[in-house]
């Protein structure tokens, strides 16, 4: 057998019904819908409706906030960098957050690059970027390295 014999068991698949598509199809003309009224027609929402009460949906408290200008950061682990530091994708001395994008670290800088302390760090690395927790600072400091967190680039 291979790959392009395989098939589905006899029966296992139906073809989908194709509505309104003449009287030998079994639902043609009205397709299904019955004869006139509110929900013959098209762009009804009558789901949510109940009978005049007030929806479930409105009698429920709306809760949250979306920020519509939240900063949203690339977020990158300590252990990862060490990874690719040992892998010579990364030179230790100078690692900035374009250095990140170009060894393939990050997909995209977004609004800047975050470092979080998960995993261990040992070169003495050299890393400017937008943001780091306390913790991932202290553990490139104690590793020898320098951590440094600068002002994030203006929007392009």
């Amino acid at each position: 057998m291979k790959l392009n014999e395989l098939r589905d068991n006899p029966g296992a698949t139906k073809p989908r019904k194709r509505i309104g598509r003449g009287p030998g199809s079994g639902t043609g003309k009205m397709g299904g819908r019955g004869i006139k009224g509110q929900k013959a027609r098209s762009g009804v929402a009558i789901k949510g409706y109940e009978g005049g009460q007030m929806p479930l949906y409105q009698r429920l408290p709306k809760r949250g906030f979306n920020k519509p200008n939240r900063k949203k950061f690339a977020v990158i682990n300590l252990g990862l960098i060490q990874k690719f530091i040992d892998e010579k994708k990364l030179d230790a001395k100078d690692i900035t957050e374009d250095t990140l994008v170009a060894s393939g670290l990050v997909r995209r800088k977004l609004d800047g690059i975050r470092v979080l302390a998960k995993g261990e760090i040992s070169a003495k690395a050299t890393i400017t970027v937008t943001g780091a927790s306390k913790s991932a600072v202290e553990a490139v400091e104690k590793a020898g390295g320098k951590l440094t967190v600068a002002a994030p680039a203006a929007a392009e």
